[in-house]
């Protein structure tokens, strides 16, 4: 029951710091995301499938399965992590989703499929297993799938920061194709990474039991030298020798894990100490909230390695000087 001095500060809009000041400055970083793993072969991939025959190809835009972190303290979608949603989409053979833009920043990471293609601002490009595909803020995009067999891949946006910052919206193109052309070495330059260029790097030195590769944008687009994919997200991609487990971290930063190949276990100490082994094997996708202890373990993989890509809020985190790492864990 409120005191009589607690009764008169609401009613002047006014409130005591004193009984929430330990809530609102912890201890830790106290994200309200759990880790979480989504099965693809099991369970992501029958129900995108079966949504191919629900959602007409009018609709192939929204034809996707929003990876919604389970956490009670999070409201569901668009949370896959507390500053990333994640989701996979499907287009069929010969359709073609409606062209749009949009405020929040995309990148979407193929996962199945060949000869699918996203055209940004009018540059086709062509997607293929394993790319990164960016759209960067108000680009112009469509989606369309010229192969045999279904396009899938993991869509990865900031739209939980909007959230606070009430500023997205998205404007439908007024005819359903955006005009495109086969994208220049220019245009694919900047907005696509190929997974043998990724992997070409982490592979410079197969000894190593771990390596990673930072997703960056070429030098010159943006105004600077070797900038993250986007202001709010970026992306890196991680090797570990089958065997073998990977450094322990834990870094101010939330992930959404794409494992590209390979079989292993995810270790992951959350911030308030309780430990998940998350097991994972090829187009399994999984979530780490931030300032979680991590380490990954292979088990198995082509070529004695197994390859992780992951989506992350490093850009946002550290253009606010909020980036913290310790390798002392």
């Amino acid at each position: 029951m409120a005191t009589e001095f607690e009764t008169a500060m609401a009613a002047t809009n006014v409130a005591p710091l004193w009984n929430v000041l330990s809530s609102m400055v912890p201890a830790s970083p106290n994200p309200l995301s759990a880790p979480t793993i989504w099965r693809y072969s099991t369970s992501l991939r029958p129900l995108l499938i079966q949504s191919g025959s629900t959602i007409s190809a009018e609709e192939a835009e929204r034809r996707v399965l929003m990876l919604v972190n389970p956490s009670p303290s999070l409201p569901g979608a668009p949370y896959t992590t507390d500053t990333i949603y994640a989701g996979l989409q499907l287009i069929l053979p010969g359709e073609t989703a409606p062209a749009h833009r949009h405020v929040a920043f995309a990148l979407r990471f193929i996962v199945e499929g060949s000869k699918g293609f996203t055209a940004v601002d009018g540059h086709k490009l062509v997607m293929e297993r394993g790319d990164v595909i960016l759209t960067p803020s108000w680009g112009w995009h469509d989606h369309g799938n010229e192969g045999d067999g279904p396009m899938i891949w993991l869509d990865g946006l900031d739209l939980p920061v909007f959230r606070f910052l009430r500023v997205n919206f998205a404007e439908n193109f007024a005819e359903e194709r955006y005009p495109s052309e086969a994208a220049d070495r220019e245009a694919e330059r900047k907005l696509k990474i190929p997974w043998a260029e990724v992997q070409g790097s982490l592979d410079g030195n197969l000894h190593d039991v771990y390596a990673r590769y930072d997703y960056r944008l070429p030098s010159g687009v943006g105004g600077e030298e070797k900038q993250h994919l986007s202001k709010t997200i970026s992306a890196q991609a991680e090797r570990i020798q089958v065997g073998k487990t990977s450094p322990r971290v834990r870094e101010t930063v939330s992930f959404v894990y794409h494992v590209y190949e390979g079989e292993g276990y995810s270790t992951v100490v959350t911030p308030d100490g309780k430990e998940d082994r998350i097991e994972w094997k090829s187009s399994d996708t999984f979530s780490v909230p931030a300032w979680s202890t991590i380490s990954h373990t292979a088990t198995g993989g082509p070529g004695g390695s197994a390859y992780l890509f992951a989506v992350n809020d490093r850009p946002m985190i550290e253009s606010l000087g909020l980036y913290r790492m310790d390798t002392g864990v």
